[in-house]
């Protein structure tokens, strides 16, 4: 590996531990501050829903599930990109293949559990098994897209030639 291949798999990891980082620091806010966080996230998409399809919607309507959904999503999403950053970093050091799909898979799961039961310590916040399914899903998907990116930017270099 050169030296510039050291640097880009050194960078890739580092986004790979930041973006952990993210995900623990919104993990460990309170019960109370996290769902005041999520609170104004929904709030925004919401109205945002509201106004450009230009929905009438009652005061009120459907906030407790929206809420629910867009939190379930956001778990989903942290751990599709996580998974993207991870196979790219095993990518870039030399782990290539249905081997560094499996070790990204498995390191995402991993670190979703052990999420989940730092929550068990955070006032105000549980561990859910169900969110370690949810995290695991979106983690699939964003190796499944990641997959297919890779499958179609092969093809049309290959198309090129």
């Amino acid at each position: 590996m050169s030296m510039g291949e050291r640097r880009i798999a050194t960078v890739s990891w580092l986004a790979v531990f930041l973006w952990m980082g993210l995900i623990f620091y919104l993990s460990h806010q309170p019960g109370e501050a996290s769902a005041a966080l999520s609170s104004g996230v929904t709030d925004v998409i919401f109205r945002t829903v509201v106004a450009v399809f230009n929905i009438d919607v009652a005061p009120g309507a459907g906030d407790g599930m929206f809420h629910f959904w867009v939190r379930k999503s956001a778990h989903a999403f942290l751990y599709f990109v996580l998974a993207v950053l991870v196979i790219h970093a095993l990518g870039r050091s030399g782990v290539v293949g249905r081997k560094a799909y499996l070790i990204a898979f498995l390191f995402c799961v991993f670190y979703a559990v052990t999420d989940e039961v730092h929550q068990l310590y955070v006032p105000g916040r549980s561990g859910e098994i169900g969110d370690v399914v949810i995290d695991s899903v979106g983690a699939a998907a964003g190796l499944v897209v990641f997959s297919l990116g890779n499958n179609l930017r092969r093809y049309v270099l290959k198309a090129r030639e």
